[in-house]
């Protein structure tokens, strides 16, 4: 018998003394081309020990086969915190991190598919009108002509050269597809002058240089009303081309009030503003579809030239599953090899489950889980094998309906020879896998421990938080809410939604659910922010750096500052990092960092004050025998403890109340995840009584033994005299709501209408819809 090739020796990871984050040297063996799944409550060092340590090191290695002058422009990856890696194959992470809000990203240019049709109509488009740019949004059309002078065979020659570029994108809106129609009674008040504030614009303060512009000008009357104002001073005011004109003795640049807040906020991404600029801009402006290119973002040329009477705006408005038919449809020799990519592509889409959307939807609007399942399409054909591919709970966003769909396409990556780690909490993806990790016992410093390896079974039977909770069910309620009232929708036409009427109760909790696709979001978020007191907590990013924290973000760090300097008798700008308190040394970063060009950066703890940000004398101040390091580094459930009344307690109270009490107070904002960001979020927004409280699936990130601290946390918002409306999957919120909205029945065109209204236990005994089919074969209620 012939020994074993030592090639073959290298079946599993080896991760040695693994002390990233809060990760308790951990040491484990993850076998390779097999789907192994890390389970653990939120905060148990899942995405440490995945994301932070082997992902990590796998992409540091391979930037460090590249010659120094191509790492200089890569992203510099430090080396996390562990002794060894060993048997590391090229990882290929598939995050939930969502697509950039560029404003002129597509789901077409983030999948190429758009770069693909582009060169499909430049090439069998009738009348041609041009190269592939010639249909590209981004591109302008521009010509020029001049003289150029240059040096041949020792003598200056003078040349005359011309140019001429064809581009596809709209000159009206400038491939934004967008128009916009200003109301001028939300930028000033007509009855006031402009020394007495008649700019209302965020930014725009009397004395403030934004309003000095206009009225030291010598165009305006800065004492005059502006109701008052000529026909040429008004013109002057509002639209004036940018002018050339002296101001305090320094030339500079005048521009009317209008085409000036374009540039500055109305151009910009929507979602990209500071909130109270976005509020403004809500409010000042009506968006609506650019009149000449009539929403397409292209300019005639690009729209007149035609494959079969479809033009390549035709065919990036259609769902993708019409797409996919139309393409069947496109039968030419000379592109025959385009058309096999094009159709993989968007094969894809729909083996992915995303044959709803349509390759014109701007990016910025996907959620996480359709971000996620939209980066996969690019690895589904890969030839590649040997690959270690990564996901982060790559189910958020889905149905019950669309997980098994997920479980295949997981398993076909393995199948293909790839290893595939998944971080989950969803008992449908943790039952296929052949290896799992679970991490725990508990979160934060509580965390960072192996409690299972093993197959399934042996989790099931394992004495852990996730093997007890594996196959817990939470039931229907035996009684419901009465409802206080309802939010009316009337005609809703959003996207995919066909004219839905429907009545969103008030005073209880409703569960909006459907398949992904088929207009949850659509339906609630662009209808029920238009009442009051709405609170939209949602799982948008936080904006912050790694001087941001939780402290903070909600506020308490200003509390916490007040009562050390009144206990020491200072002034609280000294216990900020980023202000009067912070270390000479690293400027209140705690860590001294060292560019050392194309290698990594090198961080280094701060010797002066030992990682804490602090000087000296700051952290010779007290409070209750801490000092404001150690107050920071402390969880909010230990905080909350520590502050046992006021408005930080409060607020400590709730973080903890929404499963947050793991965090440490000065964490730092960027390495929160996507379900503890929203549930930051949530805690700060618990303080209103009486309002309605639109939560956007806050299962995302959430163990299964937490689900029943969300549930019971969303009880007492009820309970307390608030309205709660929930866009959820997970069948656990389902069966816990007072009333269930089901959107469907499919997705995209096949979706957009209410499917069902009613009680959980009515949905579950009339099965109608796969959102019942589900729900009830989840509470355990047999086929009758």
């Amino acid at each position: 018998m012939t020994s074993a090739h030592i090639a073959d020796s290298h079946a599993t990871i080896k991760v040695t003394g693994a002390r990233e984050n809060n990760l308790k040297d951990v040491t484990l063996e993850i076998p390779k081309r097999r789907l192994t799944v890390f389970t653990g409550v939120s905060g148990s060092g899942k995405s440490s020990l995945v994301f932070a340590t082997i992902a990590n090191e796998s992409r540091r290695l391979i930037n460090e086969t590249y010659p120094t002058f191509v790492q200089q422009f890569m992203g510099q990856l430090t080396r996390p915190d562990v002794d060894a890696l060993e048997n590391v194959s090229p990882a290929i992470v598939v995050d939930q991190e969502r697509m950039g809000a560029n404003v002129r990203s597509t789901v077409g240019t983030a999948t190429d598919v758009h770069a693909m049709l582009r060169l499909l109509f430049s090439r069998l488009g009738q009348p041609h009108v041009g190269s592939p740019q010639a249909f590209s949004f981004n591109v302008p059309s521009v010509s020029g002509a001049g003289a150029v002078t240059f040096e041949k065979s020792g003598t200056r020659v003078k040349q005359r050269r011309s140019f001429e570029i064809t581009g596809g994108m709209c000159p009206q809106c400038e491939g934004l597809g967008e128009a916009s129609d200003v109301d001028l009674d939300e930028l000033f008040d007509r009855t006031k002058s402009l020394n007495d504030g008649a700019i209302t614009i965020p930014g725009y303060s009397v004395g403030g240089w934004m309003v000095k512009g206009f009225s030291e000008s010598g165009l305006l009357d800065a004492d005059k009303p502006i109701a008052d104002y000529t026909e040429q001073e008004r013109n002057d005011f509002l639209y004036k081309e940018p002018t050339k004109i002296k101001m305090s003795g320094i030339n500079m640049t005048y521009e009317g009030l209008v085409p000036k807040i374009t540039k500055s906020m109305l151009q910009k991404d929507r979602d990209a503003l500071q909130p109270h600029i976005r509020a403004f801009v809500e409010r000042a402006v009506k968006f609506m579809p650019c009149p000449a290119c009539d929403g397409t973002r292209l300019n005639d040329g690009a729209r007149s030239s035609k494959i079969g009477g479809v033009s390549i705006a035709d065919a990036a408005a259609m769902q993708v599953t019409d797409l996919a038919a139309w393409l069947d449809t496109v039968d030419d020799p000379s592109v025959a090899p385009l058309m096999r990519g094009l159709r993989e592509a968007v094969g894809s889409f729909l083996d992915i489950g995303l044959g709803y959307l349509s390759l014109d939807r701007a990016s910025g609007t996907l959620s996480g889980g359709e971000a996620q399942r939209l980066k996969m399409i690019r690895h589904l054909g890969s030839s590649l094998t040997d690959i270690t591919y990564v996901f982060d709970e790559p189910t958020a966003g889905l149905h019950p309906h669309d997980i098994q769909r997920m479980n295949e396409l997981l398993q076909l990556l393995r199948d293909k020879g790839n290893t595939v780690l998944v971080v989950e909490h969803k008992p449908e993806v943790i039952a296929i896998a052949e290896h799992v990790v679970d991490l725990g016992p508990g979160a934060g410093r509580a965390g960072g421990e192996i409690m299972f390896e093993g197959d399934v079974a042996g989790l099931r039977a394992s004495d852990t938080v996730t093997g007890r909770f594996f196959d817990h069910r939470v039931q229907l309620k035996e009684s419901v809410r009465s409802p206080q009232g309802a939010l009316e929708i009337r005609g809703a036409s959003q996207h995919n939604l066909v004219d839905v009427d429907v009545d969103v109760p008030l005073g209880i909790l409703t569960v909006v659910t459907g398949v992904a696709g088929s207009g949850k979001s659509s339906l609630i978020h662009g209808n029920v922010p238009a009442f009051d007191d709405i609170v939209v907590v949602d799982q948008s990013p936080i904006k912050g750096n790694r001087r941001s924290s939780p402290a903070t973000y909600t506020g308490i760090l200003d509390t916490i500052r007040k009562e050390f300097a009144k206990a020491n008798g200072v002034k609280p700008t000294l216990f900020s990092a980023n202000s009067e308190g912070a270390c000479p040394a690293c400027k209140g970063l705690g860590v001294i960092i060292t560019n050392l060009g194309f290698t990594q950066t090198v961080e280094t703890l701060c010797e002066l004050c030992d990682g804490s940000g602090f000087s000296d004398e700051v952290l010779g101040y007290t409070l209750d025998g801490k000092n404001i390091a150690e107050v920071l580094a402390m969880s909010a459930a230990e905080a909350s403890d520590f502050f046992p009344t006021g408005a930080a307690h409060t607020t400590l109270v709730r973080m903890v109340d929404v499963g947050l009490g793991y965090l440490t107070l000065g964490q730092a904002l960027n390495t929160l995840s996507g379900g503890e960001r929203q549930r930051v979020k949530l805690a700060i927004s618990m303080a209103k009584k009486g309002a309605v409280y639109v939560l956007d699936e806050p299962t995302t990130g959430l163990h299964l033994a937490d689900v029943d601290n969300l549930l019971a946390l969303l009880d007492r918002l009820v309970d307390a005299g608030n309205s709660v409306i929930v866009i959820e999957h997970h069948q656990a919120v389902m069966a816990h709501a007072d009333w269930i909205i089901d959107l469907g029945p499919g997705a995209g065109h096949d979706g957009g209408r209410v499917v069902f209204e009613g009680t959980p236990s009515d949905l579950v005994t009339a099965r109608s819809t796969l959102t019942g089919e589900h729900l009830a074969d989840y509470v355990g209620r047999p086929r009758h």
